[in-house]
């Protein structure tokens, strides 16, 4: 039995963790992969007050990890299988334990979509849907393309023009919807290209990208382009792991909260970007967790 527990181990989980123990509460964190989640995984962390310069996903990964472990709370890697969040007493079931709690704090976040498009599941690690902190050193001197124009995909092509060959940003608005900085960047790149109004449809190849079918969504032509051996990075968004919490009620698949953090069950938080907000960062993601964990260790 622990006086809070939290599911997920991002930025925002940590950070409700952390506070949680300041505050002399005992504190279970359940994460099924590794500390830091979605931010882990990203080539570069920007605009974060206080970060270290040149930060990687991976750095900022490891110093939440180590900051997690130091401050007295249970961390234990397992995957949540279900949750009874109604009542006093919250129950949290894994593969293997149930664990109670009078308060759970669910900072699970989100996955990352796909393209659900043909092709992408057989070629997926064999040049689909790579990870550019992980992958990109693979493709050095390569072409590489990133579908998505919003910041996170923005961000990575440029991190990957410092890679590969050159780079070709598929996206289908007919605008970027990167921040200005990042779209500077891109201009001063060299090696990218911007195909705007431009969906990737297809791909094809036998144990490795040979050829990509790409569609004008202005007037739905489409043709093939030969590339093999490139790699595809996809950032079109992500959606919001709820799918653990039926007894909650959803705006759009995201949990709503008041201003405490708190959802419609009394004692039951959710924080970072598996709730409704409007901006997605780490920055607003830390501040959800520590606003949830101080609320949640007033009993």
């Amino acid at each position: 039995m622990y006086d809070i527990a939290v599911i997920g181990a991002g930025p925002a989980g940590v950070s409700a963790a952390i506070y949680g123990a300041s505050r002399g509460k005992t504190v279970l964190v359940l994460e099924q992969e590794a500390v830091g989640g979605v931010i882990g995984k990203v080539s570069t962390v920007t605009h974060y007050a206080g970060i270290l310069e040149s930060e990687t996903g991976g750095s900022f990964a490891a110093r939440l990890k180590r900051q997690t472990e130091k401050s007295g709370v249970k961390l234990v890697y397992e995957r949540v299988t279900g949750v009874r969040l109604k009542g006093e007493v919250k129950k949290i079931f894994t593969e293997g334990h149930v664990y109670e709690a009078g308060r759970v704090i669910l900072a699970n976040g989100t996955t990352p979509n796909r393209l659900n498009i043909p092709g992408e599941e057989e070629l997926t690690g064999l040049g689909m849907n790579m990870n550019a902190a992980r992958d990109g050193e693979q493709y050095r001197g390569r072409h590489v393309y990133v579908v998505g124009g919003a910041d996170g995909a923005v961000k990575e092509a440029i991190y990957l023009s410092g890679l590969a060959e050159k780079v070709t940003v598929l996206h289908f608005e007919e605008t970027l919807g990167a921040i200005s900085e990042f779209q500077q960047k891109v201009k001063a790149a060299g090696n990218i290209e911007v195909k705007l109004h431009t969906r990737l449809t297809a791909v094809a190849g036998k144990g490795r990208i040979e050829k990509l079918e790409l569609t004008d969504v202005r007037d739905g032509s489409t043709f093939w382009r030969e590339d093999p051996g490139c790699g595809v990075f996809v950032y079109v968004g992500a959606a919001p792991n709820t799918e653990l919490y039926p007894e909650l009620e959803l705006a759009e698949g995201y949990i709503p909260v008041n201003d405490k953090m708190e959802t419609e069950l009394p004692g039951v938080y959710a924080v970072g970007d598996i709730r409704v907000k409007q901006v997605r960062q780490a920055a607003t993601a830390v501040a959800d967790g520590a606003i949830a964990a101080i609320n949640a260790a007033l009993f």
